[in-house]
């Protein structure tokens, strides 16, 4: 069996363009994958824990190495949890608009909470950081008002929306990301046709995805 987590950033349920563009997407997969197992995380409904003084004191006792107190046994119990659904994943499907250059605050939030010491993530003194997660793969399909990779920047807005899931995927061993764009979606003469546009590019890229028969995981590079 092949695990999806999809993650859904936007608010805006059946209005989001960057939903539809993912659905698109997976779709075509579900075509390509017989035995693709879909566990769906909408941040927008889904209860978020604050990443709060206990769980950040978590965090800096599995780095010195130290033994928890009770609290920060609870909240570092309620981080692995969190964390294991995300590591449990073979491909990560993650839809998220841009949002002033960067990403919803939900999925920041999400992304503070499960990237942590031990569990997507090793740091040596001398080599620096290690991603534990191998063999993994990550689909970003994104969208922007105004900012698209051809526009002006920063005139029409600055990519701080890829460039920094880029960088937190890569960090925990991620490296075989593929992205899909609707950008930008108010700056064009026809956006309707210029997302129909993008979703027979997500269809296009599902379809470089290698067939797998039922039983068979799918074919992956780290």
């Amino acid at each position: 069996m092949t695990r999806l987590l999809y993650i859904k950033s936007s608010p805006r349920g059946a209005a989001s363009r960057s939903t539809a563009l993912a659905d698109a997407y997976l779709t075509a997969l579900q075509g390509r994958i017989d035995d693709l197992a879909v566990d769906t995380l909408d941040l927008s409904a889904t209860r978020l824990p604050d990443y709060d003084g206990d769980k950040v004191a978590a965090k800096m006792t599995v780095i010195t190495g130290q033994a928890h107190d009770a609290a920060q046994k609870t909240a570092w119990d309620e981080i692995t949890e969190m964390a294991g659904r995300f590591i449990a994943a073979d491909i990560y499907l993650i839809a998220t608009p841009m949002w002033n250059g960067s990403i919803p605050y939900r999925l920041k939030q999400y992304i503070d909470l499960i990237h942590q010491p031990g569990l997507l993530w090793t740091l040596d003194p001398a080599s620096g950081y290690a991603g534990l997660l191998t063999g993994k793969r990550a689909v970003l399909a994104l969208t922007a008002g105004a900012f698209g990779p051809d526009m002006p920047s920063p005139a029409f807005g600055v990519d701080h929306q890829s460039s920094y899931l880029r960088f937190w995927l890569n960090q925990a061993g991620v490296t075989d990301i593929d992205i899909l764009r609707f950008q930008p979606s108010l700056l064009t003469a026809d956006p309707e046709a210029a997302f129909q546009q993008a979703v027979q590019t997500a269809v296009q890229a599902a379809g470089q995805v290698p067939h797998t028969p039922a039983g068979q995981p799918a074919a992956r590079t780290a």
